[in-house]
C-alpha cells in the first residue's frame, strides 16, 4: 500500500483521534465464481480519479437515498446499494436477495474519508461478460483469492486491509459451495479499526480480540487480531478464529 493510500485509508494521526469524521454508510459484493483453477473473485481497477485511485477492489460504493425506498433499515439499502453499484460498475445485474452478509467494515475516526461498509458475498453461477467505463474503474480481473495476495505481496497491485483480510478468508474455504455456505451462516464479523504502530514505525490494523486493541498498544502481551502492514507485504495474526 502506497503511503498515499494509507493516510486515505486512516489518516496521518496513527491513533485515529484527530479529525473524526462522520462514516458513510456504504456496501460492496464479493462475486464469486468456479474455474477450472478454483475459486474466483472479480476485481476492479480503480482509476486515480477517484477516491482510493489505483486501488484493486470489489464492485460496490455508498448507499444513496433511493437506495432507502421501500426498505425497512439501512441493511435492506445495503443489499439495493451493492447490486445498483454492481450493474453501474460492471454491467452485471445481481439478485441482492440472494447476498450472504457477512461482515462489516469501519475505519478510525481519524480517516479522511470514512465508509462505513456492509460486506456480501454472492455466487454466479455462469459466466458472465463484464463491462467498465474506464472512468471510475479502469478495467477488472477474475482473480483467485490466492492471486490476488499474492500479487499484491509482489506490489504488483494495491490492496486496502478490509479487502486483503476478506480475500485472506475467501482462501479458508474451498469449493466455492462450502465456501458460500460459510459465509451464509457465519455471524457477520464486525470490524471497527484501530491503529497503532510499533517500535519500527510499522502501522497494525487491531480489531476486538486483540490485546492491545482497546488501549491501541501494538506492544500488549496476549491474544492476537490484527493486520501488520509493512512495506514489503501484509501479515495478517488472529488466536481464536480460522478465516
Amino acid at each position: 500500500m502506497t503511503d498515499k493510500h494509507r493516510n486515505d485509508i486512516y489518516g496521518d494521526d496513527p491513533h485515529g483521534e484527530a479529525g473524526t469524521t462522520p462514516a458513510i454508510p456504504a456496501a460492496t459484493v464479493v462475486l464469486l465464481r468456479e474455474a477450472e483453477t478454483g475459486i474466483e473473485t472479480l476485481m476492479l481497477h480503480r482509476t486515480s480519479k477517484v477516491s482510493f485511485g489505483g486501488m484493486w477492489v470489489f464492485p460496490g460504493g455508498r448507499i444513496d437515498p433511493s437506495d432507502h425506498e421501500g426498505m425497512s433499515s439501512e441493511l435492506e439499502a445495503a443489499h439495493q446499494a451493492a447490486a445498483r453499484e454492481t450493474l453501474e460498475e460492471t454491467q452485471l445485474s445481481v439478485d441482492a436477495s440472494a447476498f450472504a452478509y457477512f461482515a462489516h467494515w469501519t475505519p478510525p475516526p481519524g480517516t479522511p474519508k470514512r465508509y462505513s461498509t456492509y460486506f456480501f458475498a454472492c455466487k454466479l453461477p455462469e459466466q458472465h461478460d463484464v463491462e467498465v467505463d474506464g472512468e471510475e474503474i479502469q478495467s477488472h480481473a477474475w482473480l483467485s483469492p490466492r492471486e490476488a495476495l499474492a500479487r499484491h505481496a509482489k506490489g504488483e497491485i494495491d490492496l486496502a486491509p478490509p479487502t486483503w483480510v476478506t480475500l485472506y478468508q475467501l482462501t479458508r474455504h474451498h469449493p466455492l459451495d462450502t465456501l458460500f455456505e460459510v459465509l451464509e451462516n457465519q455471524t457477520p464479523r464486525i470490524y471497527e479499526t484501530r491503529i497503532a504502530t510499533d517500535a519500527e514505525g510499522t502501522r497494525i490494523a487491531l480489531w476486538t480480540g486483540d490485546a492491545g486493541y482497546e488501549v491501541m498498544d501494538a506492544s500488549a502481551e496476549g491474544g492476537r487480531h490484527r493486520l501488520i502492514m509493512t512495506k514489503g507485504g501484509f501479515s495478517f495474526e488472529h488466536s481464536d478464529i480460522v478465516y
